[in-house]
């Protein structure tokens, strides 16, 4: 298993974001404009934003938003990559309802115009931004893992005169096809430069090459015909576990650089392999003593070597951020001053950030008798 450590008439405001993680992370009240069926069990949900805030909510294409809510008197908190592209001036995000869950449901079946929901602004590694040389991507999207790929071709195709995107998208069937019109239309627009490629598990489209699921074997087959790993400058790959570690491990033995290869998990189970780190050895005495710095406020209090920091820290009154809680966004990312942790699953966090010693704080344990860990860095 690979070891990993998401033009109207009139001129419509670019949402682009420099390239820097936001440390905001407040929520702020947004106002649902429109909630649009895309699938039988897919809706987007487009937000007004407010010209006092166009700031704070700007993003690079491929990032996601927090979005809080209470449900039946629960707070539910879930982060969705963000479909459109910056210079469409939209904030829209794409929800696919799965079953048990609880916020993906109240958004496709009870959700509305003119509903009030909070969202912190955009964050998130999985992004692209223009380079100096003409782009070549390729996009490799399972089901809702299409969303942040959406934003990511638009902004390429429409900022980049030279650039190129190829979708590799899988589903299981036709009309499971999130974004098919607005695919269409984009090929339509863009015909020299984007390639979509359908891969459906339980559709025959005729060849086997487009049956079943993305994996190595696709990578391979697809490899020469449809682009060529010499070329290209970038590959996004969005989806399950199992196809993100299939995909990754045969475009580097096709010699694609680690570098060239971005990738952002929708689920962490996907994959039966997946498998967690023991818990890391406490304290001598098997308590630390933590302090949670937040916007520029200590929080101090004392967690088991066993303790996840985030559920510590909750339990000891810090009103910290954090969303998915399965070490897949980056929204509880702090910075160890003071100190060591260990990480159990780490799926957000880029090499760079884990060296300058960034963690996920909903799957960090401590592991000194002291430890001192920001959110403002």
């Amino acid at each position: 298993m690979l070891k990993f450590f998401k033009k109207n008439k009139k001129e419509k405001t670019s949402l682009l974001a420099n390239s820097k993680k936001s440390s905001d992370t407040k929520f702020y009240k947004i106002k649902v404009k429109e909630v649009r069926r895309e699938t039988e069990d897919a809706v987007s949900v487009a937000f007004e934003t407010p010209e006092n805030l166009m700031s704070t909510f700007a993003f690079m294409p491929g990032q996601y938003l927090t979005l809080k809510a209470k449900v039946k008197g629960e707070e539910l908190r879930r982060s969705y990559s963000i479909c459109s592209a910056p210079q469409e001036g939209e904030l829209r995000v794409a929800i696919k309802q799965i079953e048990g869950g609880k916020f993906s449901t109240y958004a496709n079946q009870t959700l509305k115009e003119g509903d009030t929901l909070e969202a912190m602004p955009p964050m998130g590694n999985f992004k692209w931004s223009q380079g100096a040389k003409a782009s070549h991507l390729v996009g490799w999207a399972a089901g809702s893992g299409i969303t942040p790929m959406m934003s990511i071709a638009k902004t390429v195709l429409q900022s980049d005169k030279h650039g190129t995107f190829t979708l590799f998208y899988g589903n299981k069937n036709s009309n499971s096809i999130i974004f098919k019109d607005e695919l269409e239309d984009l090929k339509n627009s863009f015909v020299d430069r984007l390639e979509v490629h359908h891969i459906l598990s339980r559709e025959d489209q005729g060849s086997d090459a487009t049956k079943g699921r993305i994996d190595g074997e696709k990578v391979k087959a697809f490899n020469d015909k449809f682009f060529d790993v010499n070329t290209t400058t970038g590959h996004y790959l969005c989806g399950p576990l199992g196809m993100i570690e299939s995909v990754t491990e045969t475009l580097q033995e096709l010699g694609t650089s680690k570098d060239n290869i971005h990738f952002e998990l929708f689920n962490t189970t996907a994959s039966p392999d997946a498998k967690q780190k023991e818990t890391p050895s406490a304290s001598s005495s098997g308590l630390s003593s933590v302090t949670v710095v937040l916007d520029g406020e200590e929080t101090h209090f004392e967690m088991k070597g066993n303790e996840y920091l985030l559920d510590a820290a909750l339990d000891a009154g810090a009103d910290i951020p954090y969303a998915c809680k399965g070490a897949v966004c980056c929204t509880c990312r702090a910075k160890v001053l003071e100190g060591s942790s260990e990480m159990v699953m780490n799926y957000a966090l880029v090499d760079e950030e884990v060296k300058e010693g960034y963690i996920l704080t909903c799957q960090a344990h401590a592991t000194s008798e002291k430890l001192v860990v920001s959110f403002d860095e």
